[in-house]
């Protein structure tokens, strides 16, 4: 599939991108399950054969889960490693905001260049457009990976010139957290699917007297997540082919309607960062656009709460933002037993990656979502529903950097401080001004 890419030069390409979904990686535990590897693995000479020495040909594999989802991981790769005696995969956690500085030195220079590593999905055509990712078309084929086992979106959003870059490990859509006793109090008996649903429910979880708000407006993170949904459902883009397009009328009414629910006291007013998700532990906020991540942050403060397909706010269709983890290989790598064994880690990964999923994410391998295992859990499950309607960032290169001008301007809108016309407006031209 060919690809059109906005040519913009930066060093930080792949820095920026990732701000959208940094946080869904977890925090900073860097130390937490790496193997030490020397970074010279499978880097025999072509065409050697381990496996008639006895050696094994030994991967180093990258990933930037330095948060809670990091044991998960290591539990997959110390199963595989045990499951056999032809590779083994040395686990490598770099910590997730710095992630792809490191990736880009070792990518860049060679030294302790990861073997396989994990990549966001949308930040795959940047690191194709600068010639450091081979296809995985041929190693899958080798392996047995079928592309049309897992879900469709991260496939053909990293299909570039009809060839795919990824093998999908996962995909974290924003969803909807509700508060079940406050549901409950409210009256509300299901969680709301569209608009009219929502602005009623609301309404009724609204309790000024006692401090509790239907709906907290966020004004920072996770806007990233929930104001391209937004647009896109109301039959918006973020671009448009040739130039951002978040000022047109359909992404306009979307801040308005942001806008209002602080005006009719839905929402509190001057929402600090994370102010929503504090009330939403506090009990005091009955529902949260966020990601799958929160599972275990809501799970250990014990509250009792509900997951659910985020809502079709917009009239034109539903669509929700989502990030996604998957596997890349370096162009560098060209060993055939290393590639041989990356393929081989792959299909494993491919049909046992339930461990995964219990880390709260729902994995993007169709073997797994369909069975009974992955269908019981139930939070994973519901969100893997947001599948068919999952949208990533625009495939132009650099977007991170066009688009961050978007945040504040949108917080300014949310805050009073600007009507959303203008806000938006300003961040048209900001962005414009950051393309140049």
């Amino acid at each position: 599939m060919k690809r059109s890419m906005q040519k913009v030069t930066s060093s930080l390409l792949a820095v920026m991108m990732l701000g959208m979904v940094v946080t869904a990686c977890g925090g900073n535990n860097a130390d937490s399950g790496n193997a030490g590897s020397s970074g010279n693995s499978g880097k025999a000479a072509q065409g050697s054969d381990s496996s008639s020495s006895g050696k094994k040909t030994e991967l180093l594999f990258w990933s930037p889960f330095s948060g809670s989802d990091g044991p998960f991981m290591k539990k997959i790769v110390d199963k595989y490693n045990s499951s056999q005696d032809q590779y083994k995969v040395n686990f490598v956690i770099q910590p997730n905001g710095e992630y792809y500085k490191q990736l880009d030195v070792a990518l860049s220079t060679g030294k302790e260049r990861p073997d396989l590593m994990i990549m966001h999905v949308d930040s795959v055509p940047t690191y194709q457009s600068k010639d450091q990712l081979q296809p995985v078309d041929g190693l899958a084929n080798a392996a047995g990976i079928n592309p049309a086992d897992f879900a469709e979106a991260p496939i053909k959003y990293a299909t570039i010139d009809s060839k795919l870059y990824t093998i999908p490990l996962d995909i974290h859509p924003v969803v909807m957290y509700y508060n079940k006793d406050l549901f409950e109090k409210a009256g509300v008996t299901a969680p709301p699917a569209n608009r009219a649903e929502f602005d009623a429910a609301v309404e009724k979880l609204t309790d000024k007297s006692k401090g509790v708000y239907g709906y907290v407006v966020p004004t920072l993170w996770p806007q990233q997540f929930i104001f391209p949904s937004l647009v896109w459902q109301n039959g918006g883009e973020l671009w448009n082919g040739t130039d951002v397009a978040y000022n047109s009328p359909e992404a306009v009414e979307m801040v308005q309607w942001l806008r209002d629910m602080v005006d009719k006291g839905i929402s509190p007013a001057n929402v600090q960062q994370d102010g929503e998700n504090t009330l939403f532990l506090q009990g005091k906020n009955a529902i949260q656009f966020n990601g799958p991540w929160m599972k275990s942050q809501f799970d250990e403060a014990g509250l009792n709460y509900g997951v659910a397909v985020m809502p079709q706010i917009g009239k034109a269709k539903q669509a929700i933002y989502a990030g996604s983890h998957g596997f890349v290989v370096p162009k560098a790598v060209t060993d055939s037993n290393t590639l041989a064994g990356i393929g081989d880690f792959l299909k494993y990964v491919s049909g046992n990656s339930l461990d995964w999923a219990e880390s709260g994410q729902a994995v993007a391998s169709k073997t797994v979502m369909d069975s009974a295992e992955f269908k019981a859990m139930e939070f994973q499950s519901t969100v893997a529903q947001s599948f068919p309607a999952v949208q990533f960032a625009p495939n132009v290169l650099n977007w991170g950097t066009i688009v961050e001008p978007v945040w504040g301007e949108l917080s300014n809108a949310i805050l009073g401080k600007k009507s959303p016309q203008q806000a938006m407006d300003d961040a048209v031209a900001k962005s414009r001004q950051a393309m140049k």
